[in-house]
C-alpha cells in the first residue's frame, strides 16, 4: 500500500475518532473544539493524499475507491455531528436558522448520492470524469464553516463567530448545487444511451 492510501486509511480511521470527541460534552473539557481540530486535520488529508499522488505519479484504483468514500463519509459525518448542537446552535442562530442549516445538510447530502451515482454510470461505461475546481471551492467551504461552526459553539466567542460559520456553509450549499449541475451539464454524454 502507498503513501496516499495510508494517508486515505488514516482520514477514515480519524472519523470515529472524531466521533467519539465530539459526544464526550461533560466529560471532556473543550471536546467540541477538540473534535473541530480532528476533523480539520482529517479534512486537510485529503488535500495531501491527492496531491502527492498525483505529483509522485501514485494515483491507484484502491486510492480512486477509498478518496471519495473517505470525503463523503467525514463530511456527512461532520454535518450531521453539527445538527446533534441543537441547542447551542438554536441559542446563537435561532430556531429558523437552525432549520434552514438542517435543510442545506439535506442538500448537501442528495448532491453527493447524485454525484455517486452519476460517477457509478459513467464508470461501468469506461467514461472517466475529472473533478473540477468549482467542486474544490466547495469543498474548502464546507470543510471550514463545519470547523468554525463546531469550534466556536465550545469556546463562547459569541454570535458572530458562529454566524460566520453559518454563512459559509450558505456559500457552501449555493457551491454544492452549482458544482453538481456543472458536473452533470459537461458531463451529460453519461445520461446518453448508448447506441
Amino acid at each position: 500500500m502507498n503513501l496516499p492510501n495510508k494517508i486515505t486509511l488514516t482520514r477514515i480511521f480519524m472519523i470515529p475518532v472524531f466521533v467519539a470527541i465530539f459526544f464526550l460534552d461533560g466529560v471532556l473539557p473543550y471536546n467540541y473544539m477538540i473534535a473541530a481540530i480532528v476533523f480539520a486535520v482529517a479534512a486537510c488529508t485529503d488535500f495531501i493524499d491527492g496531491h502527492i499522488a498525483r505529483s509522485r505519479g501514485l494515483v491507484t484504483n484502491l486510492g480512486k475507491f477509498l478518496d471519495p468514500i473517505a470525503d463523503k463519509v467525514l463530511v456527512s459525518t461532520a454535518m450531521l455531528l453539527m445538527l446533534a448542537i441543537k441547542e447551542q446552535i438554536v441559542f446563537y442562530l435561532g430556531y429558523e436558522w437552525y432549520v434552514v442549516m438542517a435543510v442545506c445538510v439535506c442538500i448537501i447530502m442528495a448532491r453527493e448520492f447524485i454525484i455517486s451515482a452519476f460517477r457509478q454510470i459513467a464508470a461501468t461505461r469506461g467514461l472517466v470524469m475529472a473533478a473540477d475546481k468549482l467542486g474544490k471551492y466547495k469543498t474548502t467551504f464546507q470543510d471550514i464553516s463545519i470547523f468554525v461552526i463546531i469550534f466556536s459553539v465550545d469556546v463562547n466567542w459569541g454570535a458572530g463567530v458562529v454566524w460566520f460559520g453559518f454563512i459559509l456553509f450558505i456559500i457552501a450549499t449555493v457551491l454544492t448545487v452549482w458544482s453538481g449541475i456543472s458536473y452533470v451539464v459537461k458531463n451529460k454524454q453519461v445520461l446518453k444511451d448508448a447506441d
